[in-house]
C-alpha cells in the first residue's frame, strides 16, 4: 500500500512515523514545500520524497499541513478519488467547512480528532455504549495546556474555543451519542495578557446541555504549571469512570496518597502519542475497506459549530442554542 504524506512538519512526522510502523504500508511518499525537509523525513521512515505539487498515484493521502492550506490541497487531491486523512480543523469557519465537505463529495475524508482513539477515553465510550454505566447522568472534561502560546500562535489559532476546546466539544457528542442542544460559556484572561491582546481567553468554562438532556461541564486553561492535563469523568446510574487519571497526571492530591505527578505529561504530543498512532492505524483500516470512517468531516463541522456557539455565548453572556449558529 502506498500513502502520500503531505507536509513534513510536526504532524507530518507523526503520521509518517506511524505509517512506517504499520506493516500494511510498504511505500511512503513525502512531499513538502521544502524538498530538502521532505527528503529528510522520507529518509527517516524508509520512504521517498517528491517535489511539492506532484501527486503520485497512491492508495491514500494524509494532509498534515496547516488549516489555511487545506482548501487548495483538497482541490488538487479530491479529484484523485482516494481516501484522505486531514488534520483538524478542516477549516476555521462553517462556510469554508461546508464548501470543503461539498467538494469532497463521496471521497472518504477522515478528520484527525486523535482523542477518539485514546485508550482510556475509548473505554469510557465502551462503558456508555454497552450500558455498563447505566443511564448516563453527566460528564466532566478537563483541558489544561501546559504552556501558553506565543503571541503569533495566539493571533492565528482561531481562539481557545475553536483551537483547544473543539476536541472536548467533539468528545461530548461522540461519547454521549447525542447532539449538543444549548451552550453556555464564559471566558476571561486571568494571567496572560497576550490572550487579551488577541481578543481571546486564557481561562474558559462551558456548560453543555445535550439533546438527550445530559449536562456536560468543560474546564479549559491555556496554562498549567504542573503539566499537560487532559482527563474526563462520566457518571451513570450503575457506575462512574475516569480517563486520563494515572501516575502521570499533573495534579497534586491534597488528601490521600495517590501515585500521581510522577512523570507529568509535557504536552499534547506526549499525552496523546499512542492515540495518534491508533488514529493512523484506523485510517489504514479505512483505506483497506475494513472499517467505516471513524471521524467524518460532518463530525468536525458539528464540533466547530459548537465552538462558535461558545464564542457567541461568552461574548454576549447568555445561553446559545445550536440552531442559532446552524
Amino acid at each position: 500500500m502506498r500513502i502520500v504524506v503531505v507536509g513534513a512538519g510536526r504532524m507530518g512526522v507523526i503520521r509518517a512515523e506511524d505509517l512506517s510502523a504499520d506493516g500494511r504500508v510498504d511505500d511512503i511518499v513525502v512531499t513538502n514545500r521544502s524538498l530538502a525537509r521532505a527528503e529528510e523525513l522520507a529518509s527517516r521512515v524508509g520512504g521517498r520524497a517528491v517535489p511539492w505539487g506532484e501527486w503520485p498515484d497512491a492508495d491514500a493521502y494524509a494532509v498534515t499541513t496547516t488549516t489555511d492550506t487545506h482548501a487548495d490541497l483538497l482541490e488538487a487531491l479530491v479529484p484523485l478519488g482516494r481516501p484522505l486523512l486531514v488534520e483538524k480543523p478542516l477549516a476555521m469557519t462553517l462556510e469554508e467547512t461546508d464548501a470543503l465537505i461539498d467538494l469532497a463529495g463521496d471521497v472518504t475524508m477522515q478528520i484527525g480528532f486523535q482523542r477518539r482513539f485514546d485508550a482510556g477515553i475509548r473505554t469510557i465510550k465502551d462503558a456508555i455504549d454497552s450500558g455498563r454505566l447505566g443511564v448516563l447522568y453527566t460528564m466532566t472534561l478537563v483541558a489544561h495546556d501546559r504552556t501558553p502560546g506565543s503571541p503569533e500562535y495566539i493571533a492565528s489559532s482561531g481562539g481557545t474555543f475553536r483551537d483547544m476546546l473543539v476536541h472536548d466539544l467533539d468528545l461530548a457528542r461522540w461519547l454521549s451519542g447525542a447532539d449538543i442542544d444549548t451552550v453556555y460559556a464564559t471566558g476571561t484572561v486571568r494571567h496572560h495578557p497576550d490572550y487579551a491582546a488577541a481578543g481571546d481567553h486564557d481561562v474558559v468554562a462551558v456548560h453543555l446541555t445535550m439533546a438527550s438532556g445530559v449536562p456536560v461541564l468543560i474546564s479549559g486553561t491555556r496554562h498549567d504549571p504542573v503539566g499537560h492535563d487532559i482527563r474526563m469523568e462520566a457518571f451513570g446510574s450503575q457506575d462512574s469512570i475516569t480517563a486520563g487519571f494515572n501516575r502521570r497526571t499533573p495534579i497534586h492530591v491534597a488528601d490521600g496518597d495517590l501515585p500521581v505527578d510522577e512523570d507529568p505529561y509535557a504536552g499534547f504530543m506526549d499525552r496523546f502519542r499512542a492515540a495518534f498512532a491508533a488514529g493512523t492505524s484506523a485510517f489504514v483500516d479505512v483505506v483497506r475497506g475494513e472499517r467505516d470512517n471513524p471521524c467524518p468531516p460532518e463530525e468536525s463541522r458539528a464540533a466547530l459549530a459548537a465552538a462558535i456557539a461558545c464564542e457567541v455565548s461568552a461574548r454576549e453572556g447568555r445561553p446559545v442554542g445550536m440552531a442559532e449558529v446552524g
